[in-house]
């Protein structure tokens, strides 16, 4: 009986499903800060070969959010304070931006959505939980976002959290600071009123200012 052989797509379809989920894990913190991986180790977890698992790290590895040695050697980002304050200076760039585009199509059902997450922002908060604070927290910003329809600028956006996101959560859960979600107030205010240049400072405020919390002494 001849061994059953994967086709391209399903090569394909694996390496998707291995990045996606990898991506997700990072970006929401799920690994700690220069965690090392093996490619023998995600392709075991994921139950795929060695291939898809191999370009799922390159691809991620190219976005920023493996580091990927010469070595071979694959590692979870660990950022000094520099490069999160980089990061956070990208971040007051782009995020005020994408949301001064979505204002014009910030109509009171999507203010209505980002309000109930950011409920569930401050459960999280409350419970402490870090994961799900980040979790939440981009998708309170990636609502918004989307509405600016700029995905080029967005895109970016997205590699600034996959750098940021096992970093950040180590910093969460050590500070365990529970004022972070006041600036979402603020954002929805200016949406509510329909004020671009609030609107632009209260992200800008949000996206600098809460990082400075988190590295702190």
């Amino acid at each position: 009986m001849q061994a059953q052989t994967r086709s391209p797509s399903d090569t394909s379809s694996a390496h998707e499903r291995v990045y996606r989920s990898l991506r997700a894990r990072i970006m929401h913190g799920e690994l700690d800060p220069g965690q090392s991986l093996t490619i023998r180790g995600i392709g075991k977890e994921y139950d795929v070969s060695m291939t898809p698992a191999r370009e799922a790290v390159r691809r991620l590895a190219a976005e920023g959010a493996l580091t990927l040695s010469s070595s071979g050697r694959v590692s979870a980002p660990d950022l000094t304070a520099e490069r999160i304050e980089e990061l956070a200076a990208l971040r007051s760039l782009l995020e005020p931006e994408l949301a001064a585009r979505a204002l014009p199509r910030a109509h009171m059902a999507l203010i209505d959505r980002l309000r109930a997450i950011n409920v569930r922002v401050s459960e999280c908060v409350t419970k402490q939980d870090a994961v799900g604070y980040l979790r939440t927290n981009l998708e309170f910003h990636r609502t918004l976002y989307l509405r600016a329809q700029a995905p080029a600028i967005l895109a970016v956006a997205e590699t600034v959290w996959l750098q940021l996101g096992p970093t950040m959560r180590a910093l969460y859960a050590r500070r365990q600071r529970t004022d972070l979600q006041r600036h979402h107030r603020m954002i929805l205010s200016a949406l509510s009123a329909g004020d671009e240049p609030a609107l632009r400072l209260a992200v800008r405020t949000d996206v600098t200012q809460g990082l400075k919390m988190l590295v702190a002494d």
